[in-house]
């Protein structure tokens, strides 16, 4: 340059530099972004409307994006997305990303359990990033999207860190996209508030569930799913009053099925078919797209205990809570748990919310009601047969498995019902 220019011995970046300058900012902040695979959802390749066929979806979907598009071209207050797996949630956060990287600003994606499991992980002493300066990074980022939250286990540790976290950024004003399945109202109270809060928050439910998506067969139950009143085939091995008794429990499981009120108990040996009328029940209902759950005890309970875990995906509190408020519950092979304080505590807890809710429920049993009143602890049995809300029948057929005839072992309440009109 001439002398005497503004530019004169200044030395400033040629073009072929400035490009190359910005496609090392444009790596470090894809980098920073943590999205990996994510980084392929866009808002190019998102439909506005969303997938679904229903009209009420798309309308509720095409506000969410019209949202996320202009919290990317202008990032202020927190963004709410709630739905269930597979509405759409998650590209829109990631989009949201995304743009942020285009538009050469920095933001970071994660989701919760990959939060909470980096916070452990940096404790160590090997960490290449230390606790603080990791937890500081996610609190302080310009803006930040976190995936999944609700899914993540429900210790002390984690409820205290995501309060810290979410408490800063709220106070902050920084901006954040949150991305859950579960529903507001079951979050912990403190998150609730912070993520409702309509000073700061905008909160966008793409879909609502459904109670036929809440509650289903999960993949483990493939044969209950297939048993219903329809397939329930008269046996021809049977004694004149098996068969009468085993009419008589038809018509008691069908009946409950129309009109589900109080509780059944189901008593019998294994292979009798309480478990088929158990699960017929809960079919009729989905058929009626009516909420209904059906749990084997021992299995509920080793799920529960399982929930304890760090790793597990679903919090003990979500999985507790499902179980015991749910609209109708079937609770099959009682008594086949193990037993220890810590069980007899959960069942009771359990068994005492739904008698005082008075929430209808089936029970499933090879204990007689001279077993259940011996064995299970007073303050169960005396819910299970109280007869002001519980129908017992005792199903005399023998396993259909064998050709064994049936037994003289339980003879209280043979073949009757149970309750007081």
């Amino acid at each position: 340059m001439p002398s005497g220019q503004v530019d004169y011995s200044r030395v400033v970046p040629c073009s072929c530099v400035k490009n190359k300058q910005e496609g090392d900012r444009y790596s470090r902040l894809k980098q920073y972004s943590n999205l990996g695979a994510l980084e392929r959802f866009t808002f190019e390749n998102l439909m506005p409307e969303g997938r679904s066929s229903s009209p009420q979806k798309q309308e509720s979907f095409s506000r969410a994006f019209q949202a996320a598009k202009a919290f990317a071209d202008t990032p202020e207050g927190w963004l709410v997305f709630s739905g269930p797996s597979g509405s759409g949630k998650t590209h829109l956060a990631a989009a949201i990303v995304n743009e942020s990287i285009e538009k050469g600003q920095p933001a970071f994606y994660i989701s919760t359990p990959d939060l909470l499991d980096r916070l452990r992980a940096s404790f160590d002493a090997d960490s290449e990033t230390p606790y603080d300066e990791f937890f500081e990074q996610v609190k302080n980022t310009p803006l930040l999207a976190l995936d999944d939250l609700g899914v993540q286990s429900a210790t002390p540790w984690a409820k205290e860190k995501l309060d810290q976290l979410l408490t800063a950024r709220f106070n902050a004003s920084l901006p954040t996209v949150i991305v859950t399945a579960v529903a507001l109202e079951d979050l912990d109270d403190r998150l609730r508030t912070r993520l409702t809060d309509a000073r700061l928050a905008h909160v966008f439910v793409l879909e609502e569930k459904s109670p036929a998506s809440i509650y289903a067969w999960s993949p483990e139950f493939d044969l209950q799913k297939n048993m219903t009143f329809i397939n329930y085939k008269r046996r021809t091995d049977l004694s004149m009053e098996q068969q009468d008794n085993m009419d008589a429990a038809y018509r008691l499981a069908f009946d409950f099925a129309k009109n589900p009120e109080g509780w059944l108990v189901l008593m019998g040996e294994t292979g009798c078919g309480k478990t088929h009328l158990a699960s017929a029940i809960v079919n009729y209902c989905y058929e009626q797209g009516k909420p209904a759950l059906f749990v084997v005890v021992p299995d509920f309970l080793d799920h529960l205990r399982s929930a304890f875990n760090p790793e597990s995906k679903v919090s003990y509190d979500r999985l507790f809570e499902s179980v015991k408020t749910a609209p109708l519950l079937v609770l099959d092979d009682f008594g086949e748990q193990t037993t220890n304080p810590w069980v007899k505590e959960k069942l009771y807890q359990l068994i005492n919310y739904r008698y005082n809710s008075r929430l209808p429920t089936v029970i499933t049993t090879r204990l007689s009601l001279d077993e259940i009143m011996g064995e299970v602890d007073s303050s169960i049995s005396s819910r299970l047969v109280d007869r002001k809300i519980s129908v017992t029948f005792n199903i005399i057929a023998p396993d259909f498995r064998t050709d064994r005839k049936s037994t003289s072992r339980r003879t209280s309440s043979r073949g009757k019902t149970s309750r007081n009109r």
